[in-house]
């Protein structure tokens, strides 16, 4: 098990640290640390604060993830899904919400926002060639198969 130092922000002060909400889930609930409340309008995105900035181990990197309930429920969703969180990041963690519902979205503090996962990564070594192989699929994609 990977060790991830967490330091709280000021404006985080009263919140859970992330945990998953189960014990076999993966990500860990990332929660609102905004003062009051925030309405996000249909088609508007914004950077929500979590409170927490997050040392994350060389070789790791954290994923910011949608959460299924507000997708589906609510239609918000995290845009650049899922975002990145490098090991050298050393910033608070925000997470950017967009709302694809035609109504306005009421964001509370505290309520669970996205989901991060720890995940390990390796760096490559990439090389410029005259030729790559060759393979059935070649070049086809963007539903080169169709859709049954």
């Amino acid at each position: 098990m990977v060790t991830v130092r967490l330091k709280r922000l000021p404006h985080g002060e009263g919140l859970p640290v992330p945990a998953p909400a189960t014990p076999h889930s993966s990500g860990m609930d990332l929660r609102a640390a905004i003062t009051g409340e925030v309405v996000i309008k249909p088609f508007e995105r914004i950077a929500v604060p979590t409170g927490f900035v997050w040392e994350i181990p060389t070789g790791f990197e954290g994923q910011v993830r949608t959460r299924s309930g507000l997708a589906l429920k609510d239609g918000i969703i995290c845009l650049n899904s899922p975002g990145t969180v490098d090991a050298d990041y050393r910033g608070e963690v925000k997470v950017i919400l967009a709302n694809l519902s035609s109504a306005d979205f009421k964001l509370e503090r505290g309520m669970r926002i996205a989901q991060m996962v720890i995940a390990p990564f390796e760096q490559c070594r990439l090389v410029e060639a005259d030729h790559v192989t060759v393979t059935e699929r070649g070049s086809g994609g963007f539903g080169h198969t169709g859709t049954s």
